[in-house]
């Protein structure tokens, strides 16, 4: 068993608390490998933001849940050496069952999500109190989702959104003990999160649900999964330098930007880095065929995905500026 603090981590409750109280949403992104942590720990130092690392499944059996816990510790010790004391918490995404979640604990994570929104309501209600109650006992925040996001990560897939209903969400939070909750309200995992057709524009997010929610369950940490905004720039790199990615859309960045106004305090962002990294080595490939050096393509991978990180931060979720808040959260 390796504790969390042992790493220099830390749960998201206080961060989550200091996020609802000033506006502004935590930014949760995705890892698998080295360039993509690098970007981010990068951005968030500079610009001086908490931040979540998020681990999926996929993750997990990509990198090896080993080497992703060494990872961990060394994207502390990065910071920490770039002479910052941003809080990093390491969050396990959309954990299928008890196992993997008390697994990612015992490795060290910070912060457990357990998905059982495909379930029947009263058995999403007793496997997330299963995993509270395990959680708890090791002062792990442990995050859970009522409401199914449409679209495809990793092996996360659903063919169409069911809205969160509110009085459900009461129910569940009171009964599971979470610490969060991820809410369905209209955003949709990967790049192609609506089938829009010629003179469509994106649905608005249901910020009716959301808004009743916050009444119902004041103060409580809600999270946006699927909130990947597929930036119209990297898809058309990607598809300039041979790549397919017609129809690609995704949530625009003044909806997010409200949310994080909200009760929402953890915004979920994975394709917008894939799609940056493709962009970036598809046009160093078609620019240049002699190359073979990984490092020449993922260098300038990693460098535009942390200028991209460095936006969302400021722009877009506000959470720039904000890590000195936490910082004596942070052990020595």
């Amino acid at each position: 068993m390796i504790h969390y603090s042992d790493l220099g981590l830390i749960n998201s409750r206080e961060i989550f608390k200091g996020a609802m109280k000033d506006g502004y949403a935590i930014p949760a992104y995705n890892f698998n490998n080295m360039e993509q942590l690098q970007a981010i720990i990068r951005a968030c130092v500079e610009t001086d933001s908490p931040v979540i690392l998020q681990v999926s499944k996929g993750a997990r059996n990509y990198a090896d849940p080993t080497l992703l816990r060494y990872m961990a510790e060394g994207a502390v010790r990065m910071a920490r050496e770039m002479g910052s004391k941003i809080p990093i918490v390491l969050h396990l995404d959309h954990g299928a069952d008890f196992e993997i979640c008390k697994s990612s604990i015992e490795m060290g994570f910070s912060s457990v999500m357990i998905d059982g929104s495909h379930l029947p309501f009263e058995e999403n209600v007793e496997l997330t109190r299963k995993v509270v109650e395990y959680a708890h006992k090791f002062d792990v925040t442990v995050e859970g989702e009522l409401g199914v996001l449409a679209g495809v990560e990793d092996d996360v897939k659903a063919e169409k959104t069911l809205y969160t209903e509110p009085d459900q969400a009461v129910e569940f939070v009171e009964k599971t003990g979470v610490d969060s909750l991820a809410i369905a309200i209209g955003t949709s995992h990967g790049a192609y999160k609506f089938k829009l057709k010629p003179g469509q524009s994106v649905p608005p997010l249901r910020f009716d649900i959301l808004e009743e929610i916050e009444k119902r369950i004041p103060g409580f940490p809600i999270v946006l999964h699927g909130a990947s905004s597929v930036i119209p720039e990297y898809v058309d790199i990607i598809n300039k330098y041979g790549g397919a990615l017609d129809g690609a859309v995704g949530i625009p960045e003044d909806q997010l930007r409200k949310a994080a106004n909200s009760a929402v305090c953890k915004i979920n962002i994975d394709s917008d880095g894939r799609l940056a990294m493709t962009a970036k080595i598809r046009e160093v490939l078609w620019n240049d065929p002699k190359v073979f050096d990984p490092r020449k393509y993922l260098g300038p991978a990693r460098d535009l995905l942390k200028a991209m990180y460095m936006r969302k931060n400021r722009e877009v979720l506000g959470s720039a500026g904000h890590g000195k808040d936490f910082y004596h959260l942070i052990k020595d």
